[in-house]
């Protein structure tokens, strides 16, 4: 690991990387204020993962600290930060002063700051956080705009408990067309429930043990909407009052708390809401002592999705459909996506090695599936169930679904699907990936030996007989290495998903096993 105090040296370190790993070199940007705890250290796991190299910053920045707060005292250490990096795979370190930043010292109460600011629209900066601190999201978007600026990354990866900040930064993204792609991470929580942050440094015993209430308080109110959601009688009858009540009633329970809010929103236009129609972010903040608390979950108003993930010849393909069948619920088809985007492709005689007119053209379609059982596929609203299955098609879907973008674009559209829950879905990365909140995740897999029986006896049922037991292992075994080490959507268990190994059940046993997973995960809800 490299460690960088100036843009000049960071950039030249990523163009001496870019060189040798060539041009299409993916880069995950992790920014922090340093003090890393075990949230940070989950982002960073999660962009080992994803990306060839891996920046963290560490910057506390002054832009987003009023005269009045703590900027003073926020906890800094540093050594200890650059030893956490180097142990978890870290590459590169950028740890610029505010001078390095362009950053002039920040203006005390009353004066006009002379930095170049960025400024968030007023509907998203004046709710939940940004009452008690005006001009803190300001810095915040300031800052992360200078960094993808420098770093130019990939990804960037947040923590979903800075849900404000992570709403912003999307739309900071999205509206100023920042080519960069914004991964928000789960809440990292301690045994008590307490999600981890710097500011936990703060508190004393007694007070870390009250702090647990937050999340407590949260899952009451959670509780009392999937409770709404049962009773149909009280669906519509002041939701958020209900919800916003308990939570409030439980956090009272701790004597010395001070709730700053509580707030039920958008979680991607923070917009008040009086009814969970898809999904609700219920945020609440709290001082205990001298100490300021944040925490969040996401509600959702939708049916359970399974994502299937496995190596290939796991049998997940006819699982998935058996599932799906079973338990009434969408077969998502990601394999016919993608051949009717060929399909279009064809269509519309383009090569397809012209990536340019391929992305102008996937970025401008819509893909449906209708039918009585929903195994109809349209695109742009027309039918190519049928058409989808040709020979030629068949022979140029690889080269198409190899394209990063018609692979994000088809990740965009398979998550809009999703949007209402109540889908099956098999692939390499849609538990990890697609719907890394998806209620039911399985890993359904098999020993090499296994698949490469199934295989053998797959083709000897064809009449094929020149390809030996031993060659099919080492072919699966090398499948797997190469799907695993994939630069886009590799194959990869999610780690909150059940793995079922098929080596010695039927295909009706491994349905009945998800079948009954799936009911016990809508009983839980």
């Amino acid at each position: 690991m490299r460690v960088f105090n100036t843009i000049v040296g960071l950039r030249t370190s990523l163009q001496e990387y870019t060189k040798k790993l060539g041009d299409g070199v993916n880069i995950g940007l992790i920014p922090t204020m340093g003090c890393l705890h075990a949230g940070h250290l989950s982002l960073i796991k999660q962009a080992r993962q994803d990306n060839q190299i891996v920046v963290v910053s560490i910057f506390v920045n002054p832009l987003q600290f009023s005269p009045q707060e703590d900027l003073a005292e926020y906890p800094r250490q540093l050594e200890s930060d650059r030893l956490i990096c180097q142990e978890t795979g870290v590459d590169l370190l950028f740890t610029p002063s505010p001078e390095a930043l362009g950053i002039s010292q920040q203006p005390t109460a009353g004066e006009i700051s002379p930095n170049m600011i960025i400024h968030p629209p007023a509907n998203m900066t004046n709710i939940m956080c940004g009452k008690s601190r005006p001009s803190h999201f300001q810095g915040v978007t300031t800052i992360v705009t200078k960094l993808f600026n420098i770093v130019q990354p990939t990804r960037a990866y947040f923590g979903q408990k800075d849900s404000q900040q992570l709403a912003i930064i999307k739309k900071l993204v999205n509206d100023l067309n920042i080519p960069v792609e914004i991964i928000a991470c789960p809440t990292v929580r301690e045994s008590t429930g307490l999600a981890f942050s710097s500011r936990n440094e703060y508190l004393n015993i007694t007070e870390k043990e009250q702090a647990s209430i937050l999340y407590r308080a949260l899952q009451t109110g959670e509780k009392v909407f999937y409770q709404r959601l049962k009773n149909t009688e009280d669906i519509d009858i002041d939701q958020t009052t209900a919800i916003k009540n308990v939570v409030e009633i439980e956090l009272a329970k701790v004597p010395n708390i001070q709730i700053e809010y509580v707030e039920l929103v958008d979680p991607e236009t923070l917009q008040p809401l009086s009814y969970i129609e898809k999904f609700g972010l219920l945020a609440i903040a709290v001082r205990i002592g001298q100490t300021r608390l944040i925490d969040n979950i996401i509600l959702r108003n939708r049916r359970p999705i399974i994502t299937i993930d496995g190596p290939a010849g796991a049998g997940k393909s006819t699982v998935t459909k058996l599932v799906a069948k079973e338990l009434g619920l969408l077969y998502l088809d990601t394999g016919a996506m993608y051949r009717a985007v060929t399909w279009l492709v064809l269509n519309q005689k383009i090569s397809v090695d012209d990536q340019p007119a391929i992305a102008e053209l996937v970025d401008q379609c819509q893909i449906e599936f209708m039918g009585p059982e929903k195994n109809q596929v349209l695109i742009n609203g027309q039918d190519v169930t049928q058409a989808i299955r040709s020979l030629e098609v068949t022979s140029n879907v690889s080269a198409i679904a190899a394209q990063a973008t018609v692979r994000y674009f088809m990740v965009r559209q398979q998550r809009e699907l999703g949007a209402i829950g109540g889908l099956v879905g098999e692939g390499r990365d849609l538990g990890t990936h697609v719907f890394p909140d998806a209620e039911l995740k399985i890993f359904l897999t098999a020993t090499v030996q296994e698949r490469a029986r199934r295989r053998f006896l797959e083709l000897q049922a064809q009449g094929e007989t020149q390809i030996t037991l031993a060659q099919l292992e080492i072919d699966i075994g090398e499948r797997d290495r190469l799907d695993s080490s994939r630069t886009i959507s590799p194959l990869r268990k999610a780690e909150d998903a059940q793995e079922i190994y098929t080596d010695n059940l039927s295909i009706p046993e491994v349905v009945n096993t998800i079948v009954n997973l799936y009911k016990k995960t809508v009983g839980a809800i």
